[in-house]
């Protein structure tokens, strides 16, 4: 009977010390910031989002514009066959509504759709559904402004029109 509580006093012992070290190999992750990380911006098939998204466009002095502010484009350049576009898309800071941009030619080709964008983010890159061969297009950005709830519910929309020259 002795060694049978010896042997029951050493599982015991090694029960504990395990537990005892697990529980100290999460305390030192949770103390490395293992499982406290800001989820990193979405990357891959939708672009990388940024939450500190900033269009670089001067206001014009005494500007005073109210309501649901959408950024406009001029022209975009690319090469034939690349597989991203730089080109700044993104939902101002100041709205109050959210954005699902699609990029599109004139004959309807997306080229990109977001994931819902929240005032302030934005992509400085995204990447194409298809590569484009040399030539100028008639390209724009639909904007479907959303409500910020949990449907999304669909607003009214824009489109920015631009050159989109490849090269």
């Amino acid at each position: 009977m002795n060694a049978e509580k010896k042997s029951k006093k050493k599982l015991i012992i090694i029960i504990t010390a395990v537990v005892l070290i697990i529980a100290a190999a999460v305390c030192i992750l949770f103390a490395a910031g293992v499982f406290n990380k800001k989820a990193e911006p979405s990357k891959g098939v939708v672009g990388v989002i940024s939450d500190d998204w900033d269009p670089d466009v001067e206001e014009p002095t005494g500007s005073q514009q109210s309501g649901t502010r959408i950024p406009g484009y001029s022209s975009a350049q690319m090469n034939a066959g690349d597989e991203t576009l730089v080109i700044s898309i993104g939902n101002p800071k100041e709205n109050k509504v959210g954005f699902f941009a699609t990029v599109k030619l004139s004959d309807g080709t997306v080229l990109y759709k977001s994931e819902l964008l929240k005032p302030g983010q934005g992509l400085k890159e995204i990447p194409l559904d298809q590569t484009l061969e040399k030539g100028v297009y008639d390209a724009a950005v639909l904007y479907q402004c959303v409500l910020l709830d949990e449907e999304n519910t669909p607003l009214n929309a824009a489109e920015s029109a631009f050159k989109l020259y490849v090269d």
